[in-house]
């Protein structure tokens, strides 16, 4: 059964502590220098229970945090209003792609809805989702129950599967054991929500959320309507040709066709043929800046304490002078305010972009410190209704 393990440090968990015990909505962060992590693994910090890294699944659910708060820029209006196009060609309606009927009201904290988006290829009875937190576990599929009241609860996982009837060799009787699953984070506390999608360790299964709060505050984060839309190949595919050769193997065998893998659990870790990928670029950040901190490991790894730098480093930013001052710290007030500067030019993380180019208003969690400047799929708000959770394939 999937669980989690994690590389990464106990702090995360006082902070959530923290975060459940002031229940306000944190504002858009610009990356603050703070406890942090590595490509691979994550920290905490305060509010913010974001993308983390997933070593062989075992255990009990505790997640780990990132370094800043980005938060939705939704303010109560409808967010999502516009669809893409399906595989017939015929436009996505959002309001029946989030379906907000039979939601009941909370008894807990709030009300989770599952919804089957995988285009007809599987019915509610092979999707299936999983929660557990101390006493509590959790494992149903959508047909059995579709709907969750959620409690309080902090550091915790949900889990998503595919099972599909035939095809034992991939659930051998536990739909936990699926190959194909992928999960969400959040930590919750009496009156506010705090939570994610992830793509820092993988690609499973495509995911979208919509929190609506009491106030009317929404918002939509992870995989977009087109990518919902789009066959599982269509999908891998996309992502091979996207990418520059370096990051192709990330979505082939063995990983593919369950997973698109993040760089650092392929060739790109130590050891790999890519592990000097950045290298060049940031000997030039270096020398650019007086960067008197210790240069990164394989993959950009050992920036835990300076995710301005990680996140330069991945986005291929940050090499002319004057952008960091010789401690790491950044100089340049609103340097991360144009994403259209990123991921313009090798060595990049190619990975990172695909998952924002294909995620609602360019959001995701492509890397640790991916919240940097907001630009994570991370959202907080108090006062929380329900979440709507769409499941692709």
């Amino acid at each position: 059964m999937h669980g989690l393990i994690h590389r990464s440090s106990v702090v995360f968990i006082a902070g959530m502590v923290a975060a459940v015990a002031a229940c306000k909505e944190e504002g858009p962060a610009q990356g603050d220098d703070t406890t942090a992590s590595e490509p691979g693994t994550s920290t905490g910090t305060t509010a913010e229970p974001p993308a983390t890294s997933e070593a062989p699944p075992t255990g009990e659910p505790t997640t780990t945090g990132s370094t800043s708060t980005s938060t939705s820029t939704s303010t109560g209006e409808d967010p999502g209003t516009t669809g893409g196009t399906s595989t017939t060609g015929e436009p996505i309606d959002p309001e029946e792609f989030w379906d907000r009927g039979d939601i009941p009201p909370a008894n807990n904290v709030m009300t989770f809805k599952f919804l089957n988006r995988t285009n007809g290829k599987f019915d509610d009875s092979e999707v299936f989702w999983s929660f557990k937190s101390g006493d509590i576990s959790e494992l149903h599929s959508i047909a059995e129950q579709p709907t969750y009241d959620m409690p309080a609860n902090a550091s915790g996982r949900m889990y998503f599967y595919i099972c599909a009837a035939g095809e034992p060799i991939h659930c051998e009787g536990d739909p936990s054991d699926s190959k194909y699953f992928d999960f969400i984070e959040h930590t919750i506390g009496p009156n506010t929500y705090n939570g994610n999608t992830t793509r820092v360790d993988a690609f499973g299964l495509k995911l979208a959320l919509l929190l609506h709060c009491a106030d009317g505050w929404e918002a939509i984060v992870g995989e977009n309507y087109q990518t919902f839309m789009d066959d599982r190949e269509v999908t891998f595919q996309q992502f091979r040709d996207a990418v520059p050769a370096e990051f192709r193997h990330l979505a082939e065998p063995p990983f593919a066709p369950f997973r698109i893998v993040e760089p650092g659990a392929g060739e790109f870790g130590e050891g790999g043929v890519y592990a000097d990928y950045y290298a060049d670029f940031v000997d030039q950040m270096w020398a650019a800046n007086n960067l008197q901190v210790a240069k990164p490991g394989p993959n950009g790894s050992g920036l835990a304490a300076h995710p301005n730098l990680s996140a330069a480093i991945f986005r291929h930013v940050g090499a002319e002078p004057g952008t960091f001052m010789p401690d790491g710290t950044l100089a340049i007030d609103g340097f991360w305010d144009d994403p259209s500067k990123f991921y313009t030019a090798a060595p990049a993380n190619y990975y990172a972009k695909f998952w924002h180019d294909h995620g609602f208003d360019g959001k995701a969690y492509g890397f640790p410190y991916d919240d940097v400047g907001s630009y994570s799929t991370y959202i907080s708000h108090d006062d929380p209704e329900y979440m709507l959770v769409a499941i692709g394939w």
